[in-house]
C-alpha cells in the first residue's frame, strides 16, 4: 500500500512453499495477514512485476502478485515449480504412500513445471536468471506511464 501511495512499482521475487498449516499459524493470524497482502496487491495500481525463482505453491503464490491479481508481467525461471502443492506432498495424498518417489517425479513433470504454467497463462514467459534484470528494466520502461481506471468510491474495504 505504501508503494502504491507513492507510485513506486512493485517487484516480487517468489519462492514460497505455501502457507504452513496448523492451529498455531491460525491463532497467529495467518489468514488475516494473508488477506491484507492479497488486498494490497489486488488494489495496487502501480506496475507489478513478478519473477518465480523456485517454488510457487498454492494460495501463498496467488497472494504474491500472481497473474490472478493482475500482475503486469509474470516470469518464471526454468527450474521454477508452479503448482497447488509440492510434488512429494501431492503424491502422498493422491496415491496414499504407494510408490511415492516415482509418483512425485511424475507429478512434478506433469503439473509443477513452468512450461505447464506458461501454457495455462499463469506465466508470461520463462526466462533465464541472467536475463532477469534486462527484462524487468524493459518492462518498467514500458509501464512507466501506466494508468489504471479506478472506480470512484468513498474508500476501500480492507480486511482487518
Amino acid at each position: 500500500r505504501f508503494c502504491d501511495a507513492f507510485h513506486i512499482p512493485l517487484l516480487t521475487f517468489v519462492d514460497v512453499p505455501g502457507f504452513l498449516p496448523g492451529t498455531a499459524q491460525e491463532h497467529g493470524g495467518i489468514i488475516r495477514h494473508g488477506a491484507k497482502l492479497l488486498f494490497a496487491y489486488g488494489e495496487a495500481t502501480v506496475p507489478k512485476l513478478t519473477v518465480i525463482c523456485r517454488k510457487a505453491y498454492g494460495g501463498a503464490y496467488d497472494v504474491m502478485s500472481s497473474k490472478h491479481l493482475r500482475s503486469d508481467s509474470n516470469y518464471a525461471w526454468p527450474g521454477a515449480e508452479v503448482a497447488v502443492m509440492g510434488a512429494k506432498g501431492a503424491a502422498e495424498i493422491i496415491f496414499r504412500g504407494k510408490d511415492v518417489e516415482a509418483r512425485a517425479r511424475e507429478y512434478a513433470e506433469k503439473f509443477a513445471n513452468p512450461m505447464v504454467a506458461a501454457q495455462r497463462g499463469f506465466v508470461d514467459d520463462i526466462i533465464e536468471p541472467e536475463d532477469t534484470r534486462r527484462r524487468l528494466c524493459e518492462d518498467l520502461r514500458a509501464l512507466r506511464g501506466k494508468r489504471m481506471y479506478v472506480r470512484e468510491r468513498k474508500h476501500s474495504n480492507i480486511p482487518l
